[in-house]
């Protein structure tokens, strides 16, 4: 290696600044659209995690916002879903285990519905209980009403069933929750996807592949 005498190190030195404005010109430097529109994205604790988080991105990288809505303003436990492939003892169902978490930053009270483009409803446990809170049912009305973009998954058919938006429409959802659609007034069908209407379903997120497009390309068309 050659050896820098004084002089030649003090050239170098100055001439960094410039070698490092150079090299940042260089970066592109890529920033946020402007929000497209707000999606609700409404959780609890125990939502399933790719239920969840899959949306959370694949929205907002269409430049909507997505809000992470929930009975109160927090941080939410979120879980994995998965029936074990190796157990010990058959599993009949999805076995539940802790995930990562997730911050709500709006309480279902404050949501004034009115303000969003479309809503997403994800699975796992937290749409049991969430289901019987008053401002969920009633948010989730307004989106039924109004006739704007609904996508759910898996267990979230419990709460578009208990907020009567799916009565007298073709769905479907995991096969253990077919008579929460059934009890909502829908037809069920075994199926990857199904839209009908303003209204979108698939079984599980192992169906986020063909059902994505057509749902991104339905909040699209209702911001226009």
């Amino acid at each position: 290696m050659q050896k820098l005498d004084r002089r030649s190190m003090l050239t170098l030195l100055g001439a960094a600044p410039a070698l490092f404005a150079a090299r940042a010109a260089a970066v592109d430097v890529v920033e946020a659209p402007p929000a497209a529109g707000k999606i609700l994205l409404p959780i609890g604790d125990a939502t399933e995690a790719m239920d969840t988080l899959y949306p959370f991105f694949r929205i907002a990288e269409d430049g909507f916002q997505v809000v992470v809505a929930g009975p109160e303003a927090r941080l939410y436990n979120m879980v994995a879903h998965e029936v074990p492939p190796d157990a010990d003892v058959k599993w009949d169902i999805t076995q539940e285990r802790p995930s990562y978490h997730i911050q709500a930053e709006i309480a279902f009270r404050d949501v004034k519905p009115e303000e969003y483009v479309g809503i997403f409803v994800s699975g796992g446990r937290a749409p049991e209980y969430i289901r019987y809170d008053k401002d969920l049912m009633r948010i989730t009305r307004h989106f039924g009403e109004a006739r704007k973009p609904i996508g759910f998954t898996c267990h979230g058919v419990e709460i578009v069933s208990a907020a009567d938006v799916i009565r007298g429409r073709t769905v479907t959802t995991v096969a253990k929750c077919r008579l929460d659609a059934e009890q909502g007034g829908a037809k069920y069908v075994d199926q990857a996807v199904v839209k009908d209407g303003h209204i979108i379903s698939c079984r599980t997120w192992h169906d986020y592949a063909p059902f994505f497009p057509p749902f991104m390309k339905m909040l699209h068309a209702a911001r226009k």
